[in-house]
C-alpha cells in the first residue's frame, strides 16, 4: 500500500445538517464541535440545523466547515487511520494545518473565524462572484481573463476545470466569450471573488492576526495552496496570508502528492467535491470521503483492509 493523504473540504461544500452524525458517534469529533461552541456560541446549531442560506454567508461558512473538516479528520484518527501528508482546499487549509499541529483546535478555530469575517468584509467591498470554467485548457481561460477587466483565474481544480473570480458587472461578457470558445461555465455557491485581488484587504487583516499567534511546526507534511509544495520551517504565517488573495493550485498539489507516493486520498469534511477533482486528475489513485458516521466506518474499514492486503 502507498501513502495516505487527508484532504480537507473547502467553501461551497456546505449543507444543512453537516457534522451532526459525526458529533453523535465520535468523541473526538464531539470535542472539536464543543471547543468551537465555547469560542463562538451558535456554531453547532448553524451546522446541524441552520438553513443553507445562513451557512452560505462567508462569516458563517468558514467556521462551520472548519469544524466539520477537523471533526471528520479527528474521528478518522480516533478510528486508527492516520495520514502521511495533508492538504486543504482554501479554508480547508486552516483545518489541515490545525490537524497537523501548527495550531491548537482553539487557535485554528479562532483564526478561521477571523478569516471568514475578513473575507466577508472584503467581498462586501466589491460586488464579485466566481464561476467554474469547464472544457477549456487553462491557457485559454487565462487568455480570456486577460481580455476582460477585473476577471482573474483563481482555482486550478483539475484538468479542464479552472475557476475564475470577477466583478458581477464584467463576468457576463467573459462567460459569453467562454461559450463562444466552446467552454461551459457553472456559477459557484460562494459570496465573493475569493483568491483574487478582491481579497487583498482580507489578506492584510489575516497577516495582522497571524502576527499575534504562536505557530508550531507541523507533525505531518502539509501542502500549501499558494505554492503546491509542503510547508517548510517558518513559512506558515506567510503561506496562510498569501493564499487568501492568490490562486489555489489544487491540481498541482494533488499531482505533487501522488509524486510523493500517495495512492489513497481521503476527503474529510462536507461533501465529495475534492474526490471528484482528484479522480479527474488521476484515475490511478483511490478516493474516499468522510463526512458522517457511515462514511467514517466505510473509509476506515477499506483503508485498514488495504493495509492488511499490502
Amino acid at each position: 500500500m502507498g501513502k495516505v493523504a487527508f484532504v480537507f473540504s473547502g467553501q461551497g461544500a456546505q449543507y444543512s445538517g453537516m457534522g451532526k452524525s459525526l458529533y453523535e458517534h465520535s468523541a473526538a469529533a464531539k470535542n472539536v464541535f464543543d471547543t468551537a461552541e465555547s469560542i463562538r456560541p451558535g456554531t453547532k446549531d448553524q451546522c446541524f440545523s441552520g438553513t443553507l442560506e445562513e451557512i452560505s454567508i462567508t462569516k458563517n461558512t468558514q467556521p462551520c466547515l472548519f469544524c466539520v473538516d477537523l471533526a471528520a479528520a479527528e474521528a478518522l484518527r480516533e478510528a486508527g487511520i492516520t495520514p502521511d501528508m495533508t492538504a486543504g482546499f482554501s479554508l480547508g487549509e486552516v483545518a489541515a494545518v490545525t490537524f497537523a499541529g501548527i495550531f491548537t483546535t482553539e487557535e485554528g478555530f479562532s483564526l478561521v473565524t477571523k478569516r471568514g469575517e475578513a473575507m466577508q468584509a472584503a467581498a462586501e467591498q466589491a460586488d464579485s462572484a466566481m464561476a467554474a470554467v469547464l472544457k477549456l485548457p487553462n491557457e485559454k481561460v487565462e487568455e480570456l481573463c486577460r481580455m476582460h477587466q477585473s476577471v482573474f483565474p483563481v482555482n486550478y481544480n483539475c484538468p479542464g476545470q479552472l475557476v475564475v473570480a470577477g466583478l458581477k458587472t464584467t463576468l457576463p461578457d467573459f462567460l459569453s466569450d467562454v461559450a463562444a470558445n466552446g467552454g461551459r461555465a457553472v456559477p459557484l455557491n460562494v459570496s465573493g471573488g475569493f483568491h483574487s485581488p478582491f481579497m487583498e484587504s482580507a489578506s492584510a487583516r489575516l497577516h495582522d492576526v497571524l502576527e499575534t499567534m504562536d505557530v508550531k511546526e507541523p507533525t505531518v507534511p502539509v501542502y500549501a495552496n499558494y505554492t503546491a509544495e509542503p510547508y517548510t520551517k517558518g513559512t506558515a504565517k506567510e503561506l496562510l496570508t498569501q493564499q487568501v488573495a492568490h490562486p489555489v493550485r489544487w491540481q498541482q498539489t494533488v499531482e505533487k502528492m501522488i509524486e510523493a507516493g500517495v495512492d489513497t486520498f481521503v476527503e474529510v469534511g462536507a461533501g465529495k467535491t475534492l474526490c471528484g477533482l482528484i479522480k479527474k486528475t488521476s484515475r490511478a489513485v483511490k478516493v474516499y470521503n468522510v463526512e458522517d458516521a457511515e462514511t467514517l466506518s466505510a473509509a476506515a474499514q477499506a483503508i485498514r483492509a488495504e493495509g492488511e492486503n499490502a
